[in-house]
């Protein structure tokens, strides 16, 4: 009988998982062991293997797919099984692709989701719908209409003020007939691309064409709004006025003007009382005299155009990285951090180090004996090493130390068990070997799992100070930054020494002020004078 396989729970905080590569396609032979599938679970990348013998029946995800846990993943059964059964309701909560399609996709003869078709507009009629005019924008709102229902209308002149969600934007007619319809009210909003105004010759009846008026008019501030709109009015009569300074232009108009580097001066506006619009900038040839007149601007207005423009790109999230993104938002806005910073004199944590990798087949790194420290000093302040869980706090009786790694993908936090039971080759070899593996998604869901305490080092790259977010269910997390040589005062006395800050991001629902810089003080201590570690 056939065997369904389901989606496996990876990793404790693991809901869906993502086929990053399958090894098996439908027809062929699977052994017991044989590895079926990739997974990607939300911290690493796994082989699945198979615990049937059989033939791969059915893929319920597809590659590159993500389903939910405990849906169906495959069967597994005889060659030419009827599995019908099975894949018929069993495969439905799976969101492999082509579900995922289907489900997104409404059917066109759908009662749920269809819509009655717009009627179609009389020969010679125009709809204008609500235009985008920035790229948040979802809806705009009328602050005042330039021309009412019967007015004729040419291209180019002013229809209406838009108020988006960044500004207020006079908005121009490209098409000449007679206001039939005005779909907005003055004052009334509107999604966009919902009917604006409808144009076309007088007398047509457009009862029928485009939806109702979107919104009724608001009454939010209605006075001002208009106030507003009429400073801004104002400008558009006076300034093609031979006496002003001022040209009246439109805003779509004037920045085509300056990608294409033209005089707006030198421009004759065949809009509303002698208004530039956009078809003036277009149809605008310069006079020979004019274009003599002012060879720098034209050069300068050349160089301004001749940019190649860039591309934007898309790369769909990793489960890793839209895990993390999670987590990190969930840690930041529901645990109440704050922050504890503190530079230390690495002066005699420098020789120690010389001291220990002059031993035969020895090497650490200042990283390992922060971690070290870092592991003795929350054996003396086990309120750090706790955790909160809603109505109680855990105090964790083993010191596991998350080291925080950088992948492609974002950041891993592989996790180093009973760390302060440890020496320091053996941190340094399993920080090594973790590193290693996570960059290569080689790490096993286990390894990132349990940590009490993590720690964050960005001191490779230069950087002096700075403060992470907790990785809960921690309640801290220490930020290491560079050693930089500098001036200090040591016994009354300025001289070149070498210091470190580092800076503890708590959760004050655990961790009080004070138990976090008791716990800063002993690690101060630890690093300032190494030789306390042994004690």
């Amino acid at each position: 009988m056939a065997e369904v396989i389901t989606m496996p729970r990876l990793s404790d905080t693991m809901t869906e998982g993502k086929v990053a590569k399958w090894h098996k396609n439908v027809g062929d032979t699977v052994k017991e062991g044989d590895i079926l599938a990739e997974i990607e679970t939300d911290k690493a990348v796994q082989d699945f293997e198979s615990e049937v013998e059989g033939t791969l029946l059915y893929i319920g995800v597809e590659e590159g797919g993500a389903a939910a846990v405990d849906s169906v993943l495959a069967i597994i059964g005889k060659e030419g099984e009827d599995i019908s059964g099975l894949t018929g309701g069993a495969a439905a909560p799976g969101t492999g692709t082509e579900e995922k399609k289907s489900e997104e996709e409404p059917k066109a003869d759908s009662p749920a989701t269809s819509e009655p078709a717009a009627t179609a507009a009389p020969e010679g009629v125009e709809v204008i719908t609500m235009p985008r005019l920035s790229d948040t924008m979802t809806e705009g709102k009328v602050a005042k209409w330039h021309k009412n229902v019967g007015d004729t209308v040419k291209e180019g002149d002013l229809l209406a003020e838009i108020e988006t969600d960044k500004a207020v934007q006079d908005f121009e007619s490209e098409f000449n007939g007679v206001l039939l319809k005005q779909g907005v009210e003055e004052g009334g909003a509107a999604p966009v691309d919902s009917v604006l105004a409808i144009i076309g010759p007088e007398g047509t009846d457009v009862s029928s064409v485009g939806a109702p008026k979107a919104t009724a008019p608001s009454t939010e501030k209605p006075v001002e709004q208009k106030q507003e709109a009429k400073t801004e009015e104002k400008a558009a009569p006076a300034a093609n006025s031979s006496t002003s300074d001022r040209v009246a232009i439109s805003p779509l108009a004037k920045k085509m003007a300056q990608d294409k580097g033209v005089d707006i001066n030198s421009v004759q506006g065949s809009g509303e009382n002698g208004r530039i619009v956009k078809k003036d900038i277009e149809n605008y040839q310069p006079s020979a005299k004019s274009a003599a007149s002012a060879p720098a601007a034209s050069a300068a207005a050349q160089v301004a155009v001749n940019f190649v423009q860039g591309e934007d790109t898309e790369t769909p999230n990793s489960q890793v990285r839209n895990v993390i993104a999670k987590r990190l938002a969930e840690s930041k806005f529901s645990a109440p951090h704050y922050y504890l910073m503190v530079e230390i004199n690495m002066d005699k944590a420098i020789e120690a180090r010389k001291e220990i990798n002059s031993l035969p087949d020895t090497k650490i790194s200042f990283n390992d004996m922060i971690i070290k420290a870092t592991a003795i000093a929350l054996r003396k302040h086990p309120q750090v090493n706790s955790s909160w869980a809603g109505d109680k706090i855990i105090h964790r009786g083993n010191i596991n130390i998350g080291v925080a790694v950088a992948i492609p993908d974002g950041l891993v936090v592989p996790v180093l068990k009973n760390t302060d039971q440890m020496s320091y080759t053996q941190i340094s070899a399993s920080v090594k070997d973790m590193a290693s593996r996570a960059k290569n998604k080689g790490l096993k869901a286990n390894e990132m799992e349990g940590s009490t305490f993590s720690i964050s080092n960005l001191g490779m790259f230069g950087i002096e100070t700075f403060t992470s977010i907790i990785n809960q269910p921690n309640s801290a997390i220490l930020s290491v930054g560079a050693i930089i040589e500098k001036p200090i005062v040591k016994d009354g006395q300025i001289v070149v020494g070498n210091t470190m800050k580092l800076s503890l991001a708590c959760d004050h629902r655990v961790v009080d002020g004070a138990t976090g810089a008791q716990f800063l003080q002993t690690l101060r201590t630890y690093l300032e004078s190494p030789l306390t570690l042994l004690l």
